[in-house]
């Protein structure tokens, strides 16, 4: 059966009471939602009063016509749900005072149905047209709610990549404008970072990292800026770096030295995917720099090794080689024949036999204190780059 028509006096008599209830509606939204309760006469309670008053109106009006374009009380309520959202607030607040406000118009209408004699068929699509027009506005602010996030992702978005370029810059970008665009991007200031050089093509599914860490994975030597390395809650990021495959740990350094850091990163990455370092796991710049230092300079040293090593480059390469490694390994163990013999696996015997090769080789050049880091960083190059072993 097809409802009948609304009583034609319907709604005038609504519209008589119209600002009523919004005042009604306002103090009930002041009294039980505290995001908007000692806000009276301020831009935001002005705001929800013209969007009470607005609303209620719009209703009355559907009562009246029920084909009413609504279009411009779903905008309204969209553009709420974007200021929520810019404001940085959920839509709690905003839904709830629409709850209190339906609370507010059931207990008049039911209040004013026994006062004028309504019946419950009136009541009833009175009550049924509210619940379809709170349905639809509360659609219309998640939807702006849900665009305005979208937008504000994307706009955060760049400016973190703007940030984290910034921080590798050269020459650096100075402190006032980092600090600027660090709020902008909302990421907290940190004392130093760390940059770590990456593979490319990382698996899409290893990428999800820290809120904190910034990131470019389009760069040719992808990397990542890692706030405070040293800090509490940084070792959860070490795993993450081990599922990214081979990766390579800067130095820490204060802001706005981050352009350092990344050089050192991504030539340890480098050395470590030709098997000059350790690859096993994330390389950590700070554990190598005496092997970084010697093979960064590789073109000097190794235009100057046979100033130093003359005796040692001279023989064939399978007799080279073995006399290499136990000398750097003797000198890096404080010339502990002992240890060194434990570290080669080899014989104490067999160390203290090439040892003495050795001091027959140079006139025991090589057991002279002076210059020993020169022989120390020289005999690091030649072992580790390969060249002990094969024709000079």
């Amino acid at each position: 059966m097809t409802p009948g028509p609304m009583p034609a006096e319907l709604p005038e008599l609504l519209r008589q009471h119209l600002q009523a209830a919004v005042d009604e509606m306002e103090r009930e939204i002041r009294d039980q939602v505290p995001e908007y309760a000692g806000d009276d006469g301020g831009e935001y309670a002005q705001r929800v009063e013209r969007t009470v008053s607005d609303t209620v109106a719009f209703y009355v009006d559907s009562v009246d016509h029920p084909n009413a374009d609504s279009r411009k009380i779903t905008e309204l309520y969209m553009r709420l749900g974007e200021e929520e959202a810019r404001q940085g607030r959920s839509l709690d607040a905003l839904q709830n005072a629409m709850r209190v406000s339906s609370q507010v118009a059931c207990r008049r209408f039911i209040k004013d149905a026994y006062r004028l004699g309504w019946s419950r068929e009136t009541l009833g699509r009175l009550t049924d047209s509210l619940f379809m027009l709170l349905a639809r506005v509360a659609d219309a602010a998640a939807q702006g709610y849900a665009r305005q996030q979208g937008q504000l992702a994307t706009e955060r978005e760049r400016r973190r990549d703007r940030l984290r370029d910034l921080l590798v810059a050269e020459p650096p970008a100075g402190p006032e404008t980092i600090a600027e665009l660090a709020v902008a991007a909302r990421w907290e200031l940190p004392k130093s970072i760390a940059l770590v050089a990456l593979p490319a093509g990382a698996p899409a599914g290893a990428r999800i990292l820290p809120p904190g860490v910034l990131a470019d994975w389009d760069a040719p030597v992808p990397f990542l800026v890692v706030p405070d390395p040293e800090g509490p809650g940084q070792d959860r990021l070490w795993p993450v770096l081990r599922r990214l495959g081979t990766a390579a740990i800067g130095p820490t350094v204060p802001l706005g030295q981050g352009a350092a850091s990344l050089r050192w990163a991504r030539h340890a990455l480098t050395l470590a995917e030709r098997g000059l370092l350790p690859s096993d796991g994330p390389v950590r710049c700070v554990d190598h720099i005496a092997a970084l230092a010697t093979l960064a300079a590789d073109e000097l040293v190794g235009a100057t090794a046979e100033a130093v090593l003359g005796p040692l480059l001279e023989l064939a390469p399978a007799r080279r080689q073995p006399l290499a490694e136990t000398l750097l390994t003797y000198l890096e163990c404080g010339d502990n024949a002992v240890i060194a013999a434990e570290r080669l696996h080899i014989h104490e015997q067999t160390v203290r036999y090439r040892l003495r090769r050795i001091t027959e080789l140079t006139g025991g050049r090589f057991s002279e204190l002076d210059g020993r880091l020169d022989l120390l960083l020289m005999l690091s190059w030649l072992v580790r780059t390969g060249r002990a072993d094969r024709t000079a």
